[in-house]
């Protein structure tokens, strides 16, 4: 049997692959899922790549709270997915951390990987940004995927509700404008994001020691930002 190309069309009777999405806000363990994934895949035999975006530790790497870490290919914007994948032998899975980070247009590519070409696609990342709007990539990805999966790691607010939403606190005040992208973490720096329900993202209310004030636009804060 003639071992199929990176991207050899789809033979007949062949399973179909899979485009899944799993999402949920920081701290949901996303990064720890995608890392998971890929070890149960390659322990099958399976080869398959990683690819990352703008991830917490400022390199190509996919990495989590609990220190778990992996090297990673990062996907710049000009990056075409599709060629990526051309240029191994066989490839039969992406796992894609920080999807929602992507272009809209490499959320394309990743669709004819799996529609045209057979390779699963197991994408994560957050559904909406600091403002509760959705990502363009994540929107796109809600309305491609065949399966999307919320993940059910509980995250809490300080109230102790379910965490939804991220929070950009931005000199302990949260932000309501500015760049739709900006990398921090949940520390104590200039600028960090902090999980929060509905009720005190809407609110603006950070808990208890911190300005619960709703997040004005302050002078100068895009710059901030």
């Amino acid at each position: 049997m003639t071992e199929l190309s990176a991207l050899s069309a789809v033979p007949p009777g062949a399973r179909d692959a899979v485009l899944k999405f799993y999402f949920g806000p920081m701290d949901c363990g996303k990064s720890t899922l995608a890392l998971q994934m890929n070890y149960n895949h390659r322990r099958q035999g399976r080869r398959g790549l990683v690819l990352t975006k703008h991830d917490r530790s400022g390199g190509p790497k996919v990495t989590s709270r609990i220190g778990l870490g992996l090297e990673a290919i990062e996907v710049e914007d000009s990056l075409d997915l599709v060629g990526l994948v051309a240029g191994h032998d066989r490839i039969d899975y992406l796992i894609c951390d920080e999807a929602c980070f992507y272009t809209v247009e490499q959320i394309e590519q990743l669709a004819d990987l799996v529609d045209s070409y057979g390779v699963d696609v197991y994408a994560f990342g957050l559904a909406s940004d600091f403002r509760s709007v959705m990502f363009p990539a994540a929107q796109r990805l809600f309305e491609l995927a065949d399966e999307v999966c919320r993940l059910q790691v509980e995250v809490l607010c300080w109230c102790g509700r379910p965490g939804r939403l991220n929070a950009r606190v931005v000199g302990g005040t949260m932000a309501r404008t500015g760049e739709q992208v900006v990398i921090g973490d949940t520390d104590d720096a200039p600028v960090r994001y902090q999980v929060l329900c509905r009720r005190h993202h809407r609110a603006g209310q950070l808990g208890e020691g911190e300005n619960a004030g709703a997040g004005a636009e302050a002078s100068g804060m895009r710059s901030a930002v």
